[in-house]
């Protein structure tokens, strides 16, 4: 890692709308990040990210072309450019890729999604976890999850835990997206994560065990801040699975996250066609996924923020013990307005989110504020001065006392 007093190298994988927003975020804070490679399969992304942050910052992104599935190649790009940092903001799919990389070259880790393989919709810490003796024994340090939620979630908890409600009792973390694009059907991320994610089962931890209960089975209304009266689906995120690891006195933990009603109408017509099946068939001679053949056709998520309006809402309602044997429910939560998003870096609310997030816990990696060996879950580490650079960087924070019942 480099000299905290010294501005680092980072080596961003991936050039999506979450990419961009990180990336222009890094370019306005040359005193910490004091180089900026990107690279991605596509290197025209690349090429397009960096025009635009040479034109919003004045500053230089180099770019190169790289597929991230292939170790070899990867291993070879880092030796190459030398950062003192990767930071993962590509598919899922190419987490262990990623860390296989980082591991031959010994270099720091950092992403915002834990891994999911290509032909199972399912997705879990344990294979990323699996890496915790490798990473310690090399002396580097992997953090997992460095978005919203996961991300910003995970770091919302630990610091009501550490500051406020010490034992946690109940957690419920509530994902709203106001925003309008004016499409008829449009995912505000990777379409194909986003449906994979939407049409899992729902899962919740509830006294010690997993329940799980069908996709989008089980609704709420609820009146978001500067957003209104959204419903609310039940879902599985996996930030549940590590809080309920690393906070063993939670005795509930479950997600949240608002669907309009013309984008449940659709899904539910793609998935009676088979269009969102990740299972292969033969279309004229060659195999296809529908899935992908689906994400192919549907806007690029890093193409809305033009015309995505309304804000989002994403936080935690929490309830516990303050030590004293008082209770205590509070609410904490960000507001983000897709067209200041898009004023800014050029993408809607949605990917600022989380390329936000991602600069913010590069950056204390490089400065040495967060260090270690080992996989690290966002919750194991510092919050507080993750929660400073939240309200400096475009993400303020708010915190209110929880005076209405739990969610049912």
């Amino acid at each position: 890692m480099t000299n905290p007093s010294t501005p680092g190298h980072v080596l961003v994988i991936g050039a999506g709308g979450v990419s961009s927003v990180a990336v222009h975020k890094m370019a306005m804070n040359p005193a910490i990040f004091g180089k900026v490679t990107l690279a991605s399969r596509t290197v025209s992304k690349c090429d397009a990210i960096a025009a635009s942050v040479k034109e919003r910052t004045g500053q230089t992104v180099d770019t190169h072309s790289i597929d991230a599935d292939d170790v070899a190649a990867t291993t070879a790009l880092i030796n190459q450019v030398k950062p003192d940092l990767l930071v993962n903001l590509a598919l899922p799919y190419q987490d262990l890729n990623l860390m296989e990389a980082c591991l031959a070259t010994g270099t720091p880790y950092l992403d915002t999604a834990n891994y999911e393989p290509l032909d199972t919709a399912k997705f879990e810490y344990s294979h990323q976890w699996a890496y915790q003796k490798r990473f310690e024994e090399a002396g580097l340090m992997a953090v997992l999850g460095s978005g919203f939620d996961p991300g910003v979630t995970s770091i919302f908890a630990s610091w009501v835990r550490r500051h406020h409600i010490p034992q946690i009792r109940t957690i419920d973390i509530l994902d709203c997206n106001g925003g309008d694009h004016g499409q008829a059907f449009a995912t505000n991320f990777n379409p194909e994560i986003n449906i994979r994610e939407v049409t899992a089962p729902a899962r919740h931890f509830q006294d010690g065990k997993w329940v799980e209960t069908a996709a989008l089975s089980t609704k709420r209304a609820f009146d978001f801040p500067e957003v209104g009266e959204r419903n609310m689906y039940l879902m599985y995120h996996e930030e549940l699975e590590s809080l309920v690891t690393h906070f063993p006195e939670i005795e509930r933990a479950r997600f949240w996250m608002t669907f309009g009603d013309a984008y449940l109408t659709h899904l539910e017509v793609l998935q009676n066609v088979g269009m969102t099946s990740i299972e292969p068939i033969m279309y004229e001679g060659r195999e296809i996924v529908p899935l992908q053949f689906l994400k192919a056709v549907l806007p690029e998520p890093a193409g809305l923020g033009a015309t995505t309006k309304g804000k989002t809402c994403i936080g935690d309602i929490i309830t516990g013990s303050t030590g004293d044997g008082a209770e205590k429910s509070v609410y904490i939560y960000n507001v983000c307005d897709h067209e200041d998003a898009y004023r800014e870096t050029g993408n809607q609310a949605v990917s600022y989110t989380t390329g936000v997030p991602a600069m913010i816990g590069a950056a204390l990696m490089l400065q040495g504020k967060w260090s270690g060996a080992g996989v690290f879950n966002m919750e194991q580490l510092d919050p507080d001065p993750f929660m400073d650079m939240l309200n400096e960087h475009g993400l303020p924070w708010q915190m209110v006392d929880w005076k209405l019942p739990p969610i049912s």
